[in-house]
């Protein structure tokens, strides 16, 4: 049997490279001159040769944590998908970037941070239909998974899809706190009279004491933004002081910029490939690429778009040397 012709490394290196286009033609076209070149066939086997695992992943991130420092966000980003009619894992969900349903396919991460770096260490893709899994269900995986690591973060923090009784009193149960923003009709006692929605509760940004329905002891915080916007806040420290809330609720910021990062950066919405097996395998590589690309501009003190860009920016400079496209005279 004849070795591969293309490594998980190579495809990797590519995605870090290619400006857009992130298909096997492409790469082959791109890849080094050599007696014997890979063809896109190679890049398309490599997709569907790898095992798709997340735990490749955490193998390379483990170095780049604390375990017992800084704090884990989980959250989900939905992977465009809008004219993949026959690509596996594809299903209709909510966009937070078109404030919409549509299709794509939806990833949910686990992400390390410390307020200054984005380190993905463990990440699941939602596929209902086929593993009957819950978001839930996947959320409960990425924080045990991260127990058994060794992880004993400084918080959780999470988006309100992921706050049901079971999720948090699995947190309750590790010992850790956590941090998360409540829907206006979730229910709690603040005095003892009788359960309320939290949007009747008189609160601030201070926080009040309140029972959450089926939980326990919470601290609930009522945030109004300027434009009018409410939203509940709420943590099981309930000593949790205003200012640790908003540093913990900016450090979960990272995620965002981190899922600009993946899409923008490590084409990871670019596949063009229609196999389950190969959309999971250039997901989990182009993560793997993305955690390359992060480690280096921290290293340096860059920017992710001045890392890309100094890549193409040795391209241009090599085609102004020798330019290849002219005007033929026709006199």
């Amino acid at each position: 049997m004849n070795p591969p012709k293309v490594t998980d490394e190579e495809y990797i290196n590519f995605l870090i490279a290619t400006p857009r286009t992130c298909s096997g033609v492409e790469a082959a076209r791109v890849a080094p001159d050599t007696e014997s070149p890979p063809a896109h066939d190679a890049f398309t086997r490599l997709l569907h040769r790898l095992e798709p695992d997340a735990a490749t992943l955490w193998e390379e991130a483990r170095t780049q944590v604390e375990l017992a420092a800084g704090i884990l966000v989980i959250d989900d980003s939905t992977l465009d998908k809008p004219f993949a009619n026959k690509i596996d894992l594809v299903a209709r969900h909510w966009s937070g970037k078109h404030h919409a349903v549509v299709s794509g396919i939806n990833l949910i991460t686990s992400l390390w941070t410390d307020g200054d770096r984005h380190i993905p260490v463990d990440y699941r893709l939602f596929d209902k239909a086929k593993d009957s899994l819950t978001k839930n269900d996947h959320f409960q995986v990425l924080v045990k998974a991260a127990r058994e690591r060794g992880f004993t973060p400084a918080c959780v923090v999470f988006d309100g899809w992921y706050a049901s009784l079971e999720n948090l009193k699995t947190l309750k149960d590790f010992g850790w706190r956590w941090l998360t923003r409540l829907k206006s009709n979730r229910l709690v006692n603040p005095d003892n009279t009788g359960l309320r929605a939290v949007s009747s509760i008189a609160t601030d940004a201070r926080g009040c004491v309140v029972q959450l329905k089926g939980y326990g002891l919470i601290c609930l915080f009522k945030i109004v933004a300027t434009d009018g916007d409410i939203e509940w806040w709420a943590t099981n420290d309930v000593a949790m002081s205003e200012w640790t809330r908003i540093k913990f609720a900016g450090f979960a910021w990272m995620i965002e910029q981190y899922h600009r990062g993946i899409k923008q950066f490590c084409g990871v919405e670019r596949a063009q490939v229609r196999a389950a097996r190969a959309q999971r395998n250039h997901i989990g590589l182009a993560l793997r690429a993305f955690l390359r690309l992060e480690c280096h501009c921290y290293r340096r003190g860059i920017s992710w778009f001045e890392a890309k860009h100094a890549i193409i920016r040795e391209a241009v400079k090599n085609y102004l040397a020798n330019p290849l496209y002219s005007l033929t005279s026709t006199a």
